[in-house]
């Protein structure tokens, strides 16, 4: 059966990810000051303002004004262009003693993963699949590609009279599971009021798309729109409000595969919201990896103050070589659900987590949960429950 999948990206300056952006610039400034720093920060921008609003809890003060404005001129904006409002107050003391002290710990056991529980209440999903080797699906892929070339073709002036804001989406033709063709580009790019059109679309083709679809090429039928409005002069928090967590899809999957709903950035990792989604990719790139199925989803369920998940669940979507129930029940041994266990298993106080707000929060080979270093351990605990199944 042939379908089509469609997944977006945005460039660095787009209104909600220079938002992102500073939300965990500021986390990464509280943990450099503080490892045990709660932060829980959103940010808006408007034309000629941002406000910068949450909870913070850090034993250091922070110039939030000032990581603002590095951020912005980081970005590709002027900072003396905006006002910076900030209204931070510490995390509320409710929420702290549930995260202090697990409702496991309040009952009496003192294992000491039980010191954390979680901080808020959800379902995160994580997903794989071997469709592309970052084992995220084809178009997100794709789109994340082009975002990263615009931005660099921008930084190394290959291409001028272009700004930071900008985004990219690709539709994708499939055969089943399988991806035959691309069959329509979407580019939209701030530029400067003087930029020919003609010329803008001759750099894209040579800076950014031909580059970008090397390992999977676009074909002399592929639809290819760049600025499909005719004209985006007026760009950035100018033309359009921007927010924290407004870019969920962007973040993750592209919206081909679940999501619970909750924000990634500017949340420090007792925030399962963060974490969990991370432990959820985690374990769903190790079945990937490690050939047990072609595609993965993992679900993970907690509830505020209590260290335990309150739900669990793997789907193959019927492309397991072993069944769902056996993966469950090998991933429950392997890998600990528990945000304490979690925060030092991937080592989430030592992330330097604006490398996480562009581009997805699964850029990089290097990200802590984007390794498959239990392989061994794992597959060892799938046979083992193989076995007592037979």
């Amino acid at each position: 059966m042939k379908r089509q999948l469609t997944a977006e990206s945005v460039c660095i300056g787009h209104p909600d990810k220079l938002c992102d952006l500073i939300a965990d610039n500021i986390l990464d400034a509280a943990f450099r000051k503080d490892k045990a720093s709660r932060v829980a920060c959103e940010v808006m921008a408007t034309k000629g303002k941002i406000i910068v609003a949450g909870e913070i809890t850090c034993s250091e003060k922070l110039d939030i004004r000032y990581i603002v404005r590095q951020t912005l001129r980081e970005i590709g904006y002027n900072p003396l262009k905006f006002l910076i409002y900030v209204y931070v107050q510490k995390q509320s003391p409710d929420i702290k003693a549930g995260v202090d002290n697990a409702i496991e710990m309040r009952n009496g056991t003192d294992d000491p993963y039980n010191l954390i529980g979680a901080g808020d209440q959800g379902t995160m999903y994580g997903y794989a699949t071997n469709e592309t080797r970052e084992m995220l699906p084809l178009p997100l892929v794709l789109s994340h590609r082009i975002t990263k070339r615009l931005d660099k073709a921008r930084k190394d002036k290959l291409i001028k009279g272009i700004f930071p804001d900008g985004k990219a989406q690709v539709t994708v033709e499939y055969d089943g599971d399988k991806p035959v063709r691309v069959k329509t580009i979407v580019i939209s790019i701030h530029h400067h009021k003087d930029k020919s059109y003609d010329e803008l679309k001759r750099e894209i083709l040579t800076f950014v798309l031909l580059p970008a679809f090397e390992v999977f090429p676009f074909d002399e039928d592929t639809e290819i729109l760049i600025n499909p409005s005719g004209r985006f002069v007026i760009g950035g928090p100018s033309a359009d409000t921007g927010l924290t967590g407004r870019k969920l899809m962007v973040d993750t999957y592209g919206g081909l595969a679940s999501h619970g709903g909750g924000a990634l950035c500017g949340k420090d990792p007792t925030k399962v919201d963060r974490s969990g989604a991370y432990m959820a990719r985690y374990i769903a790139k190790h079945i990937v990896w490690s050939d047990f199925a072609d595609k993965c989803e993992v679900a993970l369920s907690y509830a505020i103050g209590k260290a335990n998940p309150v739900a669990f669940s793997i789907n193959t979507f019927g492309t397991g070589k072993v069944s769902d129930e056996v993966l469950t029940l090998a991933a429950k041994e392997v890998f600990n659900l528990k945000p304490a266990a979690i925060i030092e298993n991937l080592r989430l106080r030592d992330i330097h987590y604006s490398d996480t707000a562009t581009y997805g929060h699964f850029n990089s080979s290097l990200l802590p949960w984007e390794d498959v270093n239990r392989y061994d351990e794992f597959k060892k605990a799938v046979k083992k429950y193989e076995d007592r199944k037979d």
